[in-house]
């Protein structure tokens, strides 16, 4: 992976679904968030399962931006909102995010 240089946004996210593994509706949700990518300003866009034994996380997300305005953009974007309103909240059990810049 890529060094984070200054003043860039990477943004992370593990999580676990409410769906079966290996089901038509866990395949259907990874599908929908790859979708993210398109979105303007993403870029690195990295969909991944979890193999660690050490957490209880099945899948991790990440994604990095040029700066704050551009990940602000993305927050706000509609297909975002969209996503994290009708998908995100009825199909997560869990999650973590990380948010991090270079230091």
């Amino acid at each position: 992976m890529p060094i984070l240089t200054e003043g860039r946004i990477r943004h992370g996210v593990v999580f676990t679904l409410k769906h079966a593994e290996g089901s038509p509706e866990e395949a259907d949700f990874l599908k929908a968030n790859a979708e993210l990518a398109s979105i303007p300003g993403v870029e690195a866009f990295e969909l991944m399962r979890e193999v660690s034994p050490k957490n209880p996380y099945r899948f991790a997300l990440t994604m990095e931006f040029a700066d704050r305005a551009t990940y602000d953009a993305y927050s706000a974007h509609p297909d975002h909102e969209s996503f994290v309103n009708e998908r995100w909240v009825n199909e997560v059990a869990d999650f973590m995010e990380i948010d991090s810049e270079a230091l």
